[in-house]
């Protein structure tokens, strides 16, 4: 796999989605240590030396609003907000399209996932250019049992499995085929690395944090509202 060191690297948030679990107005635009929680995920980008661009999917009513916004804030990575589109992968794509040349790495990560670390990003950037495509996941350390509604059933070995988080990259080359081949079969994935893994390529895994989560319910609101003072007491660059 040849190197990429010369290209530039850009990263796709899609941010279209309602955030039903979470309930109230639209999770990405709550306010977390007095910015939208968009705001404040898109900095991790913003301050890292290794990103160039930086590429949001939107409601198509709040994109004038948006950008006008995240300008004001000091986004100077800002490239491009675009229209998402019905679902998590069309937003992708949306954004995907508008990234602009010289860029040889895309990363896509959560809207709603603000504790993503500089070290972590480094080395999924450095996996992608060395092997093509990596993510971040955490190996499953708890016992794992199937279950229905009349009590527990068998147990799952945890060995091998990993619970899958962001940013998931790859080389641009191979993501904008994977979604012209998720297209024409009407593959509908549940994220990017399943898309490349769709195309027979293998993606890398990078070990995460647990503290990098997903606010997705009002409980993951709360532990938020808890980690941030840490976090930005943490942060050091």
């Amino acid at each position: 796999m040849p190197d990429q060191q010369a290209g530039q690297v850009a990263v796709l948030i899609p941010a279209a989605g309602e955030g039903t679990r979470l309930g109230g107005r639209r999770k990405q635009f709550r306010r977390l240590g007095g910015e939208p929680l968009l705001v404040q995920t898109l900095r991790v980008f913003e301050r890292h030396p290794e990103v160039d661009h930086l590429l949001v999917a939107a409601p198509n009513e709040a994109i004038e609003a948006l950008e006008a916004e995240l300008r004001r804030v000091g986004l100077t990575k800002l490239t491009a907000v675009v229209a998402g589109g019905a679902t998590r992968q069309e937003s992708v794509r949306a954004a995907l399209a508008a990234v602009p040349e010289g860029v040889d790495v895309v990363l896509v990560h959560d809207a709603v996932r603000p504790f993503v670390e500089a070290e972590h990003l480094a080395a999924v950037i450095r996996a992608i250019r060395t092997d093509g495509a990596a993510a971040l996941a955490l190996p499953v350390v708890d016992t794992m049992r199937y279950g229905a509604k009349t009590g527990f059933g068998d147990s799952i070995s945890r060995e091998g499995l990993y619970r899958m988080q962001t940013p998931q990259g790859f080389r641009r080359d191979w993501f904008e085929e994977a979604h012209d081949l998720a297209g024409a079969q009407h593959l509908q994935a549940t994220d990017d690395v399943e898309l490349v893994q769709n195309l027979g390529r293998q993606v890398q895994i990078v070990v995460g944090s647990p503290r990098n989560i997903k606010i997705t319910t009002p409980e993951d609101w709360e532990l938020a509202q808890l980690l941030w003072p840490h976090w930005q007491a943490s942060l050091a660059y």
